[in-house]
């Protein structure tokens, strides 16, 4: 039976009693009503999963003993970072949820010139941290053990020169298809994915700038929630671990 992972923001080690944070306390005991006892699995992003077992369960309260640590080995051998212009409420978290699922690294969340979100300094830091739950519940889900960055969201000018690897931008008349790509040699791409209006001619030039090429995915035009998952996929076939 597969244990119930849940994420904890804190060091772990073998042979130690830890304090549960109060977001771990309230899945583990209020949700799930595990007891004394009973076992679980702990991650904290560096790589391993921490079986544990909960000795104290109280309604503020829950302390867990550490016994056993397992390395986790299922990223992917493509290291992916999605640039993605900011999408409206749930768009985004699905985004963000697949992209996890799909073994993304790296997520930086844009404003470009045609995005229909619009965040001050207060909306964003609540944004992101939202968008960081999002993902964090995604690797719970998923049974990945290392956390992928998620980005303040910034300005399409600066976070395009922060590409990493290959920049790839889909363009449905790119002179190369995603297909192509299978048959050259990279481990580490970026791949820009406008919002729900598309990429202004000034964000093209921007990205053109800073080195991505176009490439297409296929004849029809789709939309941003589909757009990123769909060539995500495409590129862990191609080159990453799935398939």
């Amino acid at each position: 039976m597969r244990l119930t992972r849940s994420h904890v923001a804190m060091p772990l080690a073998v042979g130690s009693e830890v304090v549960l944070p109060e977001d771990a306390t309230a899945h583990l005991v209020r949700v799930l009503r595990l007891q004394p006892g009973d076992a679980c699995v702990l991650f904290n992003g560096d790589g391993h999963d921490y079986e544990a077992r909960i000795v104290a369960a109280g309604k503020r309260e829950a302390r867990a003993d550490v016994l056993s640590a397992r390395r986790v080995d299922n990223e992917a051998p493509l290291r992916v970072t999605l640039l993605q212009g900011i999408a409206r409420g749930e768009k985004m978290d699905w985004i963000l949820q697949k992209a996890t699922e799909l073994g993304v690294a790296r997520i930086l969340p844009v404003d470009s010139e045609r995005s229909e979100v619009k965040l001050d300094a207060a909306r964003a830091q609540k944004r992101l941290a939202h968008w960081r739950e999002v993902v964090v519940a995604a690797c719970e889900q998923s049974g990945r053990a290392v956390v992928p960055d998620v980005l303040p969201p910034q300005a399409l000018a600066q976070a395009a020169p922060l590409r990493e690897g290959r920049g790839l931008l889909l363009d449905p008349q790119g002179a190369a298809s995603l297909a192509t790509l299978g048959g050259q040699a990279f481990d580490e791409c970026t791949l820009a994915i406008g919002p729900e209006g598309g990429w202004s001619p000034r964000d093209r030039g921007q990205l053109d700038a800073a080195g991505y090429e176009g490439v297409r995915l296929g004849p029809r035009i789709l939309r941003t929630e589909t757009a990123g998952i769909a060539a995500i996929a495409a590129l862990q076939a191609l080159r990453g671990d799935l398939g």
